[in-house]
C-alpha cells in the first residue's frame, strides 16, 4: 500500500483524490450488488421488507446496475437492492417461481 501524506496536497489535489476515493467506494458497492444479485435469478418469487408497506411480495423482472426490479402482484413496480431479498418457498420446499415466466438459458 502506498502511503499518501494528505498535509503536503494542494486544494486541487485534495480534491482529485476525493473524487478518486468515491468513484472507487461506488464500483466496490457495485461489484458487491452485483454478487449478491447472482443468488436470484429471473423469474424468482421473492419478498422484501418495506418500512411503511410491510413484507412485499412479487416476481425479480430485471437486474439493474445496483438494483433488481420486482413486480408485485398488484403490478406495482420496486427497485430494491438484492441484499434486502429473499426467495420465497413453497410449502413442498421447492422455490417458488412465476408461472408466466419463461426461463432463458
Amino acid at each position: 500500500m502506498t502511503n499518501i501524506d494528505i498535509d503536503k496536497l494542494s486544494e486541487a489535489e485534495l480534491v482529485g483524490l476525493h473524487h478518486r476515493i468515491v468513484e472507487r467506494l461506488r464500483f466496490l458497492e457495485q461489484m458487491r450488488a452485483h454478487a449478491r444479485m447472482l443468488d436470484f435469478s429471473i423469474g424468482d418469487r421473492v419478498c422484501f421488507e418495506s418500512g411503511n408497506h410491510g413484507l412485499i411480495e412479487g416476481i425479480l423482472t430485471r437486474y439493474n446496475k445496483r438494483t433488481v426490479t420486482v413486480i408485485t402482484d398488484d403490478r406495482r413496480q420496486w427497485n430494491v437492492s438484492p441484499g434486502f431479498l429473499r426467495r420465497i418457498y413453497r410449502s413442498d420446499g421447492a422455490e417458488a417461481t412465476a408461472t408466466n415466466v419463461i426461463r432463458m438459458k
